[in-house]
């Protein structure tokens, strides 16, 4: 049976296109060997479950590993702790006898216990008594045993899992201090960090600080894919289907795009193995080209899948977190990365920023893309005239099969002069790119994709990237600080388009001297042509 790309449930190595995992395991495995506790926290669909079962592949030779699925237990399996205790020990239950634990020596009588347990309704178990049992367990085990718990967020709102976390910290603590035989390791895996999970867990009446899961060992391992490791993974599909592609040129447009996240990178090329080339052999070919994956890119941002509904879901669950992102997004607001800072904090734990050189940036660009897109459409309901003129000029920027990125800008300016010429400068530097994005977004949509550039953000400047037909365009919107100002822009925009290796950019600048002219002229700026128009 030939491989996939799967973007449901764990990937597996004899079934899937899989990116080299070998680093990140070999990084965690030490930390087990070493006996630690911790917790894998990573946004939605970031390959947690998927690390996990290679985990356990690749241990079970040395250890009894037990891997339980928290998705399994129903809301009323965390009514109390009775409740609770007799869940646990029914998963647990079916763990061992998945690896046949019963032939050890003295398990099969605990083994039996349990069973009682989990059948009888009568009998209380406490997780005290809970507890004892797993101590026995781990006594018994021919290996050490390895405890790996997936979807803790499941557990999120219940103070019973909290006290089941007080009860696997005293057992660790007494494990060296009173030579008690415990759990070898043990892992949670979740989106949630313990301390967020605590935060959602209480009430703001009884909020408390310390987290019983404070032994955790710091989880300090890129679990992102990196270019190497897809570059490997498009090599083994090149392998199978000889479609033509330069797999390192490709491999760069996924890690650009995605910045690894495994989710991403997987449904790109999912998309483009079955939906831009699908069974056409030509078709095939051209879909792992440049031209291929940004078409894969515009369907991706155009469907609705689970990780994309969830993460639109936290900025209804968090209006602190939504108020940051725009911030971050439209007015470039420079935000200094603060672990201490809860808002700062749920933005990472959920994907959507990231720390880089001790600032706050996107995440990477589809999501980036993803949140423009979101609030673009609230806008639009809203912003109507904005909206509707582009929805009129939208029809004049095509000739050829080619964007007219100038004449795009004219309209622009002629149209935000007349609709907001008489705002406040308040209004204009807050809400001008947001505009000229709204403008921009129905003219390329459906043939052409934009992003924003991180690196320009914290300069004063933001830069927009237009693909379009295989065609780039950068362009530069800034807010007007005076002509040295404006000429160092003009330098740095030259300096830029070195990079993309292009001779034409565009600047967009938004002027509150009352004495400026606005419209659209061409200058040249180290060798390179460039069309400003100022509002």
């Amino acid at each position: 049976m030939a491989k996939i790309f799967n973007v449901t449930g764990p990937c597996i190595p004899e079934k899937h296109y899989m990116a080299d995992m070998t680093k990140s395991i070999d990084q965690i495995r030490k930390m087990i060997d070493a006996g630690a506790y911790f917790n894998i926290n990573r946004a939605r669909q970031y390959g947690k479950t998927t690390t996990l079962a290679a985990l356990e592949k690749g241990l079970i030779d040395t250890y009894l590993i037990i891997n339980l699925d928290f998705q399994e237990l129903g809301s009323a399996s965390f009514r109390d702790e009775n409740t609770f205790s007799i869940a646990f020990l029914e998963l647990f239950l079916q763990e061992m006898e998945l690896h046949h634990a019963e032939e050890m020596p003295g398990m099969a009588a605990l083994m039996e216990k349990m069973q009682r347990m989990v059948e009888s309704a009568e009998q209380e178990c406490t997780l005290m008594a809970l507890f004892r049992l797993l101590r026995r367990i781990c006594e018994c085990s021919a290996k050490p045993v390895l405890l790996m718990i997936d979807e803790v967020d499941n557990a999120s709102n219940n103070q019973v899992f909290l006290d089941f976390l007080a009860q696997l910290r005293s057992y660790y603590l007494k494990r060296d201090t009173k030579k008690i035989v415990t759990f070898h390791s043990v892992i949670l895996a979740g989106v949630y960090d313990i301390k967020n999970l605590k935060r959602k867990i209480r009430s703001e009446e009884s909020h408390q600080v310390n987290s019983p899961w404070n032994i955790a060992a710091d989880f300090e391992v890129d679990m992102s894919l990196s270019r190497d490791g897809i570059e490997g993974m498009l090599r083994e599909y090149e392998a199978d289907h000889h479609t033509g592609m330069n797999t390192l040129e490709i491999a760069g447009f996924m890690a650009d795009y995605t910045s690894g996240y495994p989710y991403l990178v997987s449904r790109l090329c999912k998309l483009m193995d079955e939906k831009v080339g699908g069974e056409d052999e030509k078709a095939k070919k051209e879909a792992w080209t440049k031209e291929g994956f940004l078409r894969a890119v515009r369907m991706l941002l155009m469907e609705s899948n689970t990780l994309f509904e969830s993460l639109i879901g936290k900025l209804t669950d968090y209006p602190e977190l939504e108020k940051m992102l725009k911030e971050l997004l439209f007015f470039g607001k420079p935000i200094t990365y603060s672990p201490t800072n809860q808002v700062i904090g749920l933005a990472v734990m959920f994907g959507f920023v990231k720390n880089e050189d001790g600032k706050v940036i996107p995440a990477n660009r589809i999501f980036d893309t993803l949140l423009y897109n979101h609030f673009l459409s609230m806008d639009e309901l809203k912003s109507s005239d904005m909206y509707m003129a582009s929805l009129l000029d939208q029809n004049m920027f095509i000739r050829d099969g080619h964007l007219d990125m100038r004449k795009i800008l004219e309209r622009f300016v002629t149209h935000f002069h007349d609709l907001y010429g008489n705002r406040k400068e308040e209004f204009l530097e807050e809400e001008g790119r947001r505009y000229f994005l709204l403008y921009l977004r129905p003219i390329i949509n459906g043939t052409g994709n934009y992003y924003i550039e991180a690196r320009t953000r914290s300069l004063g400047r933001t830069d927009i990237i237009v693909d379009y037909r295989g065609e780039q365009f950068v362009i530069e919107t800034k807010i007007w600080r005076g002509n040295e100002y404006n000429l160092r822009g003009e330098r740095q925009l030259a300096g830029y388009l070195e990079d993309y290796g292009l001779e034409t950019g565009y600047m967009l600048s938004f002027n509150f001297n009352r004495k400026k002219k606005i419209g659209v002229q061409e200058i040249e700026a180290e060798g390179k042509r460039i069309v400003e128009a100022v509002v």
